[in-house]
């Protein structure tokens, strides 16, 4: 073998023959591995290394009559393409071609970049003739298109993390809310790309009438808002900043400001004093319960279901024993007797302070040894943590949001009020505290709060014998039992605390808004050819309302007034026999009996009978 080859550089001599012998010579080593194909896209190579072959390839008898010798620099540049054109083959021989595995960085970045590089400037800045609006026809028609067409791979929210949007490559393109608005998408790119789909990737062209082909750009624009569902990170970080006030955001956020000030989040405590059509009922009305006047009444609490009044007494507040029930406009005494704080405190409530039992849910940055506030009610700042250093710079890092976090921390942002439990360490400075003492968004809520206990098989003031909240303000209690919590569907998904135009701020009405991720024979079920017949009530009657079967009203919030269940989970009637839990039939179908309903729902075929007889 030549002693200048060029392998002799990249492989060791040894790697690659034996030290004597001939390639033709049956047995050896090397014959071996060329016959089993391992070394064969080198065996060219090596061949250019033996004499006599490589001898005419690299030796001139008169360097004056042919010139420069070129048959060193052909050897090389043949040994560099075949070790090339090795590599390649054991890349595809190891799984180089498989859709399972994830693009490198590199890859992303340039076929993105080549991807955005294709759309024409006229398609570019083609506007959409259709309404975006949440809770519109095009929206809904949208809707429907996109499960049918998108969602299988895309994902109900865009995010792409399906079974079959998992095990493409290049996988689909994120559609979520947060990526169309990071990559500053326009409508007439989601257009484009729908018309024509993208190249040598599982995007196909949707052969659309322009008008359906709007309507899914609406809807893209309207996709529901989740978290990541992958694990836990840590706790969300901004700068060191201190609490300024809601007001301080308006210059910037004029339009969600107004929004939220017309909120209850925003008036959940009002002084009448500076609000005087906050007081609902009238107090000169001589009902017995009435032993305050107005000049009385500090602050005014609550205004949907119930209205409390409030003394203050030195630096705390304390509740009258009276309360207004909203919805049968009469008055009803008002004395907590079975939450878990009783025993810590006398009966009588002027000695029941709200610092303690309700303000730190009712403000933002309560101190408890000052009892001061940067302001009272739900704040800006009781979602997105102090303010200061993001009203000096209007970056998104130096604030906290909820749809920036993983789906624990984004719940709790809610959780954190909408919750009963009580602090792991109590009492604190000698008071039991009923809210989360020095919380907020940027720390873990499980530290500084533990959801009330349950005993299954057991109806308590707080919990129904399955675990499903008995009384209001316990959405959190219930919500993280549900699939939906663990999917990363969260609280903003469905709600929008900065203020809407629908019932508990609702992104867009119920029945609308259930069926951005559920719908006939999508993934995510109803397992139905149709709504009516998943439900078995008349198209827009009340029973095919998706949140009368899954979110029934059974939560109290005062007297017979109740709140809506949020585990999801229905409820049969024979659950109302063996446990007095009720049932969303007979909330409805008052005038029957639980034994009507259970018959009822044995003649629907699709049902299990062994789930129904419990």
């Amino acid at each position: 073998m030549r002693q200048n080859c060029p392998l002799n550089i990249i492989l060791p001599r040894q790697q690659l023959l034996p030290t004597s012998g001939s390639l033709a010579q049956a047995g050896t080593p090397l014959e071996e591995q060329f016959r089993t194909g391992t070394l064969r896209p080198l065996a060219f190579a090596v061949l250019m290394c033996y004499e006599p072959f490589a001898k005419r390839m690299t030796d001139s008898p008169d360097p004056k009559k042919t010139g420069p010798r070129l048959g060193p620099v052909v050897v090389l540049a043949v040994a560099v393409a075949l070790l090339a054109a090795g590599i390649f083959y054991r890349y595809i021989r190891s799984g180089g071609l498989r859709a399972r595995q994830a693009p490198s960085a590199i890859e992303s970045f340039v076929a993105q970049g080549l991807v955005d590089l294709s759309v024409p400037r006229e398609a570019r800045t083609r506007q959409n003739p259709l309404s975006t609006a949440a809770g519109g026809a095009d929206v809904a028609a949208g809707r429907e298109l996109y499960q049918k067409h998108c969602e299988v791979c895309h994902g109900y929210d865009g995010t792409g993390k399906t079974t079959a949007g998992t095990g493409e490559y290049p996988p689909p393109p994120n559609l979520s809310r947060a990526a169309v608005i990071q990559r500053q998408r326009t409508d007439g790119e989601l257009f484009y790309f729908i018309r024509n789909g993208v190249r040598n990737t599982p995007m196909p062209g949707w052969q659309l009438p322009d008008q359906q082909t709007w309507q899914l750009v609406s809807f893209i624009r309207n996709l529901p808002l989740t978290a990541s569902a992958s694990g836990t990170k840590p706790a969300p970080s901004a700068p060191p900043a201190h609490y300024v006030g809601s007001a301080s955001c308006e210059k910037c956020h004029s339009d969600i400001y107004a929004r939220w000030k017309k909120t209850p989040m925003a008036n959940v405590v009002r002084d009448p004093r500076e609000h005087p059509e906050a007081i609902t009922p009238d107090l000169s009305s001589g009902d017995p319960l009435i032993t305050f006047t107005k000049d009385d009444i500090a602050f005014v609490y609550g205004s949907i279901w119930k209205q409390r009044y409030f003394k203050k007494v030195g630096d705390d507040y304390y509740p009258y024993p009276a309360q207004w029930d909203v919805t049968h406009k009469k008055w009803k005494p008002y004395v907590v007797k079975d939450d878990w704080w009783v025993p810590f405190y006398p009966a009588d409530n002027f000695q029941r302070p709200t610092g303690a039992l309700c303000d730190g849910c009712h403000s933002v940055n309560y101190d408890i040894k000052t009892k001061a506030v940067t302001e009272w009610n739900v704040g800006c700042e009781k979602c997105h943590g102090p303010g200061s250093e993001h009203v000096k710079n209007a970056a998104v890092a130096a604030i906290l949001c909820p749809s920036h976090m993983d789906y624990v921390a984004a719940n709790d942002t809610c959780i954190q009020c909408h919750s009963q439990g009580r602090p792991p360490q109590n009492p604190i400075d000698g008071k039991y505290y009923d809210w989360p003492v020095g919380f907020d968004v940027s720390k873990k809520l499980s530290d500084y709060w533990k959801l009330e206990d349950h005993e299954l098989g057991k109806t308590t003031f707080t919990h129904f014998p399955d675990g499903t909240a008995h009384k209001n303000r316990m959405q959190g209690n219930d919500y993280v039992t549900s699939l939906m919590y663990t999917h990363g569907v969260t609280c903003f998904t469905c709600h929008d605390a900065h203020g809407t135009e629908y019932p508990a701020n609702l992104r867009k009405p119920a029945s609308a808004l259930c069926l951005d991720c559920h719908g006939a024979n999508s993934p995510n079920g109803p397992h139905a050819p149709s709504l009516a017949e998943h439900t078995h009530h008349k198209p827009d009657s009340a029973g095919s309302d998706c949140v009368a079967c899954h979110m029934p009203k059974i939560a109290q919030t005062i007297g017979d007034v109740n709140v809506r269940s949020h585990t999801f989970h229905f409820v049969s009637p024979a659950a109302t026999d063996s446990m007095k839990i009720p049932n969303a039939c007979n909330v409805c179908h008052t005038d029957k009996s639980s034994a009507w309903s259970t018959d009822a729902l044995r003649s629907w075929a699709e049902l299990s009978p062994w789930r129904m007889a419990h």
